[in-house]
Parts: C-alpha cells; sequence; structure tokens
C-alpha cells in the first residue's frame, strides 16, 4: 500500500533532475555552451538533410541513409537538450513524470535506430567496395527504402517493453535523479520495486538487436579491409579506403561512447562518469557527424558548394544587378 501510495505521488509531482547543479557558479556558462551545441548540431545536420534532398547526385543509398542519420542526430538532441537548457537558464529542475517517461523513451528509441542504421550503412559500404558490379541489384531502391523502414519499426518498438516496466515501477527511495536527463540507469536507482526484470531486458535487447548490430557492422569492415588489402595499387586502395573513412569514423566514435554507456550492470553506475559520456553521446556525437561527413566526403562538399551558390552567391549577385541597373535608371532619368 505503501509504495503504491508514493508511487502515485511521483507520478503527479514528477522528479528533480540534479543536471550540473554540483557547479551552481558556471549554470549559465554551460547552457551557453550547450545552446551554441544545439544550434551547430541542428543546424549542421539540416544542411546535410536539404544538401542530400536538393543534389540529384547524392541520390543514392548511401546518402539516403545519410539524411536518416542526420534526422536521427536532430531527434536524439532535441529529445534532451531543450529540458537541459530550461533547467540551466531558470534553475527548474522538476520534470514530470509524463516527460521523464517520454525522454526515457525516445533515448532509447534513437539509440536503437543509429545502432541499426551504422549497421545497415556498413553493409552499404561492404557491397559498394566488395561487389561494385552488383551494388545496384543487392542495394536497390525498394532495399533501400525497406532497410530504412524496418530500422525505424523496430526502434520504436524496442523500447516499449522498458516503458512498460518503469511506469508500473514504485519510485519510494527518492524523486532525485542524479542525472541531467532521465533514462533507465538513473530511474533504477531511485526504485524501490525489483528492477530484475528491467536490466534483463536491457541485456536481451542489447545481445539481440546492439550485439548482432555491432557484428555485422565489424563483420563488415573485415571483408573491406581484406578487400582493399588485395587491390594492388596504393592509390587504389587508398581510394577504396576513402569511401568508408567517413562512416567507419562514426561508428568508432559511436560504439565508444556507447559501450561506456550502456555496458554495465546498474551496482557500476556512477553518476558523474555517466554525465560525461552522455554529454559525448548527446551532443559531441551528432554535432561531428555532419563535420565528419562533410569534411571528408567529396559528393557532400561539392553539394555544400552547390547549396552556398544558389542560396548565398547567386541571391547577392542578383540583388546587385537589380541595384545597378535602379541606379542606372536614376541617373538616366
Amino acid at each position: 500500500m505503501f509504495y503504491g501510495n508514493f508511487s502515485k505521488e511521483v507520478h503527479i509531482n514528477g522528479f528533480s533532475l540534479v543536471g550540473f547543479s554540483d557547479v551552481p557558479d558556471v549554470q549559465v556558462e554551460i547552457g551557453v555552451l550547450f545552446l551554441l551545441a544545439y544550434i551547430i548540431v541542428v543546424g549542421g545536420n539540416i544542411i546535410i538533410i536539404v544538401a542530400v534532398c536538393r543534389s540529384s547526385h547524392l541520390h543514392t543509398p548511401m546518402y539516403f541513409f545519410l539524411l536518416n542519420l542526420s534526422i536521427i542526430d536532430i531527434f536524439s538532441t532535441s529529445n534532451i537538450l531543450p529540458k537541459l537548457l530550461h533547467m540551466l537558464f531558470t534553475s527548474c529542475h522538476i520534470i514530470s513524470f509524463a516527460g521523464c517517461i517520454t525522454q526515457t523513451y525516445f533515448f532509447a528509441n534513437m539509440a536503437c535506430a543509429e545502432v541499426i542504421l551504422l549497421a545497415v550503412m556498413a553493409y552499404d559500404r561492404y557491397v559498394a567496395i566488395c561487389h561494385p558490379l552488383h551494388y545496384t541489384v543487392m542495394v536497390s531502391l525498394h532495399q533501400t527504402a525497406s532497410l530504412s523502414l524496418a530500422t525505424w519499426i523496430i526502434s520504436f518498438l524496442l523500447p516499449i517493453g522498458h516503458i512498460f516496466y518503469i511506469i508500473n515501477m514504485s519510485f519510494c527511495a527518492s524523486k532525485i535523479i542524479d542525472h541531467f536527463f532521465c533514462d533507465v540507469s538513473p530511474l533504477l536507482k531511485i526504485a524501490c520495486s525489483d528492477t530484475f526484470s528491467v536490466e534483463k531486458l536491457s541485456y536481451i535487447e542489447a545481445i539481440i538487436v546492439g550485439f548482432t548490430c555491432f557484428l555485422c557492422t565489424l563483420i563488415s569492415y573485415l571483408f573491406i579491409i581484406s578487400a582493399i588489402l588485395k587491390i594492388k595499387s596504393a592509390e587504389g586502395r587508398k581510394k577504396a579506403f576513402s569511401t568508408c573513412t567517413s562512416h567507419l569514423t562514426c561508428v568508432m566514435f559511436f560504439y565508444g561512447t556507447l559501450f561506456c554507456l550502456h555496458l554495465k550492470p546498474s551496482s557500476m553506475y556512477s553518476p558523474l562518469v555517466d554525465k560525461f559520456f552522455t554529454v559525448v553521446y548527446v551532443v559531441l556525437v551528432p554535432m561531428a557527424n555532419p563535420f565528419i561527413y562533410s569534411l571528408k566526403n567529396k559528393d557532400v562538399k561539392k553539394a555544400l558548394n552547390n547549396l552556398k551558390q544558389n542560396f548565398f552567391i547567386k541571391p547577392f549577385k542578383a540583388n546587385n544587378l537589380r541595384f545597378m541597373a535602379i541606379s542606372v535608371k536614376h541617373v538616366t532619368i
């Protein structure tokens, strides 16, 4: 009876997020940094999306998957940073139960989508390098759309089990979450009901989805590296490897932080370490992805230059010509 009453109270009043309150004197400064990072993440990924949509030479499976990755980065960051910015600038650390559950769901949802999508992108690079003559058959438009759709469907369905268990938990120990957003691990730390079912489900899903996708990605790159090493010319090897360096960099960056975040039991949970790796995962990874793909990819660079020409240089020249025409007209009169 006590657990049920207390759980109901938590559902109504919500939780209190600790955030970065251990450094109270620099809350605004931290907020400004996160605001700049959020602008870069959203702006950079929107530019990638627009470039892929408007450039016909980017209408290939590889860049269609990149477009999906940019959408994931925008949504995953927007799920957390707006609330964090509100906390830092207003010092209001309360989050409703519904808001907390929403953050937990979409954080798991976007992480799952990115894991699957990176595996799909690795398969795309494997086919492009190891079976270039059969690329259009093995990665057709229909298959590309099907793989993308399957990625989103699986990622939306998979976290539902976690949410079901968390909704039915009792939170009697404390309503204070020692984190800057709601996630499964910090929620389990303040739960007073049995958490074994949630932890077991997490490990099962990590093995079925996370480990399987990681294994597919790893196997794809083993075949890719083997195929590249068989190329006789150094220039050919360099050209082949350059087609997957951007994706490989993103994979290493993503999995490095993801393993540190999730592949540990709740008893080894450390708020400070978790916050650090979460900042890397939530902010730095989505912020780095557009730069990684734009700086190391000639096709994306070409598309971005075309965007710059169409949106900035041409309108500027047109305005100057109109201004000169009006000036000449007035002089003539």
